[in-house]
């Protein structure tokens, strides 16, 4: 998982035959049945018996399907290099891909997390197959000779996921969470949910991706004695390659010349279907271990700890979260790390929008920890009742004045965090825009949803400034 599920965009018709298997409908109420039959059509992809697979998205009641891609076994160069599986990336940038992996690439991501984590196990599946953190679980099982336990609706009930983690049977046990199902989960627990609290602690991992994971929720699981390891990857890599900052045994770590993040391993994915362009900017090989390498959109830093022989990676930002106001860069992931560390902001994303003085102004939106919530006037955890896979769309802000799908403006928290960002790092990185939700909006693979939470600071700044010019 992006460091841990349904494309933004349908498949077009045209571009994907559809060919889904099984031919007899798996009954919703049946998940089980549903993941043999997965597995099954993931085994056959692996070994060549079919074209290669997409998975689809379930939708609510009805379990996820899958796509047999005769386009890409007509595709000689793709084929030929053994491409198994097609996972589309999240699309969090607005600009999904097709990423090629191959069945070595799923089986090398498999055996180098069972290494890491002490051996294989039986997995719980709560995300879907179409995201790569999702498919990695299947092909881990498959590798294990496990079958996971499914659960893809209500996977943050607390009382539907304990039922589901009680199913599991194997000594060793595993789940891969995003950041927003472990808090709500968290959550319930801190209410008083013991038997969520056990299953949880009963895990031997939980792994935890697809966002940065702020450090208080870390901290917060510790207390109540999980063991989570954050972890980083994506599609490109067969999903987490780097676990709490260290690689997995056979991938590789290491920064290009302009600090981008480079993951390389036998898990590296085999390019992106018909951008052959965007592969090469992207995919090449080591030179210094000729293994397959992934250049990340990501920048980082390698960091020593403790006098450890191994750095430990950190992520400084992405290639596109660079705001240029005035003439200075800078770095959205530096200022949303500075706001998490406020007491009364449990989330944010940070990102620019069109200012007609400076080019670009520093806009933020944060959800707020329960008494900052109540003294902003909102209530707090009233989100939509699924994790990542619900909607978002309903930000809820009851103070007056002119407010958009709910999110609004807050003059409060905008004076107080622009000041606790500029003592920071600077007069420049203080956000211009700070916008109050209730929820973040997310793609179904718990992302935050960048296009939209753009678009939203777009709208209120053009709001904003169309005001500040009538009033002269």
């Amino acid at each position: 998982m992006k460091d841990n599920a349904v494309p933004s965009d349908p498949l077009p018709s045209s571009a994907v035959p559809s060919d889904p298997l099984p031919s007899d409908p798996v009954q919703a109420d049946d998940p089980q049945s549903w993941v043999d039959s997965a597995m099954t059509a993931l085994a056959d992809a692996c070994a060549g018996r079919t074209p290669a697979l997409e998975f689809t998205p379930g939708t609510a009641g009805s379990p996820p399907g899958w796509t047999l891609r005769h386009d890409v076994a007509d595709d000689d160069d793709a084929a030929g290099r053994g491409a198994a599986v097609v996972v589309r990336t999240s699309g969090s940038t607005g600009t999904p891909k097709q990423t090629l992996l191959s069945s070595a690439a799923l089986r090398a991501s498999a055996q180098m997390t069972a290494e890491r984590l002490g051996g294989h196990g039986q997995w719980l599946l709560t995300l879907q197959p179409s995201y790569v953190a999702g498919l990695a679980v299947l092909s881990r099982s498959l590798e294990a000779g496990t079958v996971p336990q499914v659960l893809l609706e209500h996977t943050t009930d607390p009382d539907c996921f304990a039922a589901a983690a009680e199913q599991m049977t194997h000594r060793r046990r595993y789940v891969s969470l995003v950041p927003a199902q472990l808090e709500r989960l968290l959550r319930a627990c801190e209410s008083g949910h013991g038997r969520c609290a056990r299953v949880l602690r009963r895990f031997d991992t939980v792994l935890l991706g697809g966002a940065a994971s702020d450090p208080s929720l870390l901290r917060r699981a510790a207390a109540a004695g999980i063991t989570v390891v954050r972890t980083y990857g994506m599609s490109e890599t067969a999903g987490g390659c780097v676990y709490d900052g260290r690689p997995l045994p056979g991938a590789h770590i290491g920064l290009s010349s302009d600090s981008r993040v480079q993951l390389s391993g036998p898990m590296t994915a085999i390019g992106y279907w018909q951008e052959p362009e965007r592969t090469a900017a992207h995919f090449d090989r080591d030179p210094e271990t000729g293994l397959p390498r992934f250049t990340t959109e990501d920048f980082g830093e390698l960091a020593q700890i403790n006098d450890e022989d191994q750095p430990v990676l950190r992520i400084t930002g992405r290639v596109d979260d660079v705001i240029n106001t005035g003439g200075v860069k800078v770095s959205a992931e530096a200022v949303r790390g500075r706001l998490v560390e406020h007491a009364g902001v449990a989330e944010a994303f940070v990102g620019p929008a069109p200012d007609p003085v400076w080019g670009e102004r520093v806009c933020a939106a944060v959800v707020l920890e329960a008494p900052a919530a109540q003294e902003q006037g909102e209530k707090p955890g009233d989100g939509p009742p699924d994790g990542p896979g619900a909607s978002c769309a309903a930000f809820r802000g009851s103070s007056p004045g002119a407010s958009h799908g709910g999110a609004q403006a807050s003059t409060l928290w905008q004076h107080r965090l622009a000041e606790h960002v500029r003592t920071e790092l600077g007069g420049p990185a203080a956000p211009k825009l700070v916008i109050v939700v209730q929820e973040l909006p997310r793609l179904t693979s718990g992302k935050p949803d960048r296009t939209a939470i753009r678009a939203l600071f777009r709208q209120i700044s053009t709001t904003q400034q169309k005001e500040t010019r009538g009033h002269h």
